[in-house]
């Protein structure tokens, strides 16, 4: 089992001076993976919002072990060409550490206010052509894409891990499409709440989800599942229950996800992962 943070990029968490801090504090107090959230409109619209992957950047150059990536990249709205060269280039910035969590995206506001598709189908569609073309190019291979209108193109350098840098995709339950998606990938990260209840996943669900995935992806597959804080961040006893249950259910990663202020964030990563 491996221990990671879901990290909000908007309001208090907007300065990438502070997540660079954060990551630091982190990987001091061993955490295994530090990821962003990659967002363009929060909630509150007067919030603001930082660019993950340039406090990615900087996070990649003050830290050598720790895991990072954005949880997730909604890569309907992204150009594939420039998300192939800023994963490569932090890939090769961090030694290899790139976790690339990819998503359809869960706000439609954030591809209509741009001019953009934001039927289901359509980012469906979008987001599979992209996903093509990354692990071409980062395999060293030329790509084309009818859909995208790219023609014999290749990209250098290649990222630093090989044959690329693993692939997460977002899927939850009870809906079984997502996660046939994710089988060809190398891992799934699964979201918090069921799509239909609203309801946390409880194991017995991680469980349902990653024996189903694993029978089409293969047992060398990673699970992550994001789970709320607790109640008190700095409890170490809860946080080890939770793990014991989630590894019992299947899962290989947990990812807490952000709590409420920086400060209790601050508590959560001095607590340190639940092992």
């Amino acid at each position: 089992m491996k221990f990671g943070l879901d990290v909000a990029t908007d309001g208090e968490w907007s300065d990438p001076r502070l997540l660079v801090d954060l990551a630091v504090e982190a990987e001091k107090a061993g955490w295994d993976g530090f990821f962003l959230w990659d967002i363009l409109f929060p909630d509150d619209a007067s919030q603001p919002v930082a660019d993950p992957w340039i406090a990615l950047a900087a996070i990649a150059a003050r830290t050598s072990r720790i895991r990072i990536g954005a949880m997730v990249t909604p890569v309907a709205r992204r150009q594939p060409w420039e998300v192939a060269k800023q994963v490569a280039s932090l890939d090769g910035l961090s030694s290899g550490r790139v976790t690339v969590g990819v998503g359809l995206g869960w706000k439609p506001a954030e591809f209509e206010q741009l001019g953009l598709d934001s039927e289901v189908r359509g980012r469906i569609a979008r987001a599979e052509d992209t996903l093509a073309l990354l692990d071409r190019w980062w395999r060293g291979e030329a790509a084309s894409s009818e859909a995208a209108s790219i023609r014999d193109v290749r990209l250098l350098p290649r990222p630093a891990q090989q044959p690329r840098p693993p692939i997460w995709l977002a899927a939850g339950l009870p809906r079984r499409a997502p996660l046939d998606r994710a089988a060809r990938w190398d891992g799934i990260y699964l979201m918090t709440h069921n799509q239909a209840t609203d309801a946390y996943l409880m194991p017995g669900e991680v469980a349902e989800a990653a024996s189903y995935v694993r029978s089409k992806a293969g047992a060398a597959f990673d699970v992550a599942v994001n789970i709320e804080p607790a109640e008190d961040p700095a409890d170490l006893d809860t946080a080890r229950a939770r793990a014991r249950a989630m590894a019992g259910a299947g899962a290989t990663w947990i990812v807490e996800l952000t709590p409420e202020t920086v400060e209790e964030h601050r508590s959560l990563i001095r607590r340190g992962p639940p092992r």
